[in-house]
């Protein structure tokens, strides 16, 4: 990883530029773009957890809403206290945000602690029951909307604070990850069993690794909410899950860079297959198949697994060395 601080540098302020030119972007296609860098937020964040620790979690949706919920209702309770005031408003946003994350970091730090004893199926089953407990708990919080939702939050979301969450989370991982300290949680997904014998903690290195994904998952929670305005706990559920999983998996685990790149590849695939179903040249055949598009989707991942097991791009990684 070449000058890590500098590209970070770089990509707040590429993302600043594209910002100022955001309005003349179609809004469908900044839908797109926002929600491919929140892709790329939770799928880097997990990546961390599967792809450089070795720990399979089925629970990252779970951690996502608690970012989400928190996030939307610290500026719903107090954004009105400033009125119109933008900085001051724009000031309780970014605290959100941050709290937010906190608030998932916590909740990773409480179901990371007596799980990460566990390993393999056990592990994901653990917080897979962790991830539904959330999404229960939200259903019945009326303060959190319960089963109806959570509703009129202000967009305060846009191109420069979603891609800057980006470029915080892939700078964040990969300098954890190429420091010397990073190296517990190689060795932890090398062979957790060597690791012991050498005297690492490997449950702290685990439960440290759960805490950072779930920080990162809860600060795409707060980009996503405060940019659809509406939340829904079934946004949260396990099927969100096995999309972020599919994401790594697909992108290579333990490539971030394969992981940025699958996750805006799975986010605009749909998109594709929606408007081939309405090209009117196309064959009926090939318009219908299009039509049936989460299908042919699947599908498609299916080959991909079973043509490249080890994902995409698997080998992809950024600057020169291999963590």
């Amino acid at each position: 990883m070449r000058n890590p601080k500098f590209c970070l540098i770089l990509a707040v302020i590429l993302a600043a530029v594209v910002n100022g030119f955001s309005s003349v972007i179609n809004p469908y296609y900044y839908d797109i773009l926002i929600t491919i860098g929140i892709n790329v937020i939770l799928a880097v964040s997990l990546n961390l957890v599967i792809g450089y620790t070795g720990q399979f979690s089925l629970g990252h949706a779970g951690f996502m809403a608690v970012g989400a919920y928190f996030s939307a209702w610290m500026t719903g309770r107090y954004g009105v206290l400033f009125g119109e005031s933008a900085p001051a408003t724009g000031a309780i946003y970014v605290l959100a945000l941050i709290l937010g994350g906190l608030a998932a970091a916590f909740a990773g730090l409480l179901v990371g602690s007596p799980s990460l004893r566990l390993r393999g199926d056990y592990l994901a089953i653990v917080t897979l029951g962790f991830s539904e407990i959330i999404k229960g708990v939200i259903q019945n919080a009326e303060p959190l909307g319960a089963q109806r939702g959570l509703g009129g939050i202000v967009q305060h979301t846009n191109f420069f604070w979603t891609f800057f969450g980006v470029a915080l989370a892939v700078y964040g991982v990969l300098t954890l990850v190429h420091s010397t300290y990073g190296s517990g949680f190689l060795a932890v997904r090398d062979d957790e069993i060597a690791a012991e014998a050498m005297g690492i903690n490997t449950t702290k290195y685990k439960v440290l690794a759960f805490v950072i994904g779930a920080f990162f998952a809860g600060l795409a929670g707060g980009l996503y909410a405060h940019f659809k305005q509406f939340i829904h706990p079934e946004g949260f559920n396990f099927l969100k899950s096995v999309d972020i999983v599919v994401m790594v998996i697909l992108g290579g685990m333990g490539s971030t860079a394969g992981v940025c790149l699958a996750a805006a590849l799975l986010t605009i695939l749909p998109e594709v297959l929606r408007m081939l179903s309405d090209v009117p040249w196309l064959p009926e055949p090939a318009r219908h198949l299009a039509d049936n598009r989460m299908i042919l989707y699947s599908l498609l991942l299916i080959v991909l697994m079973l043509n490249r097991p080890q994902g995409l791009f698997g080998r992809l990684r950024f600057g020169a060395g291999k963590p």
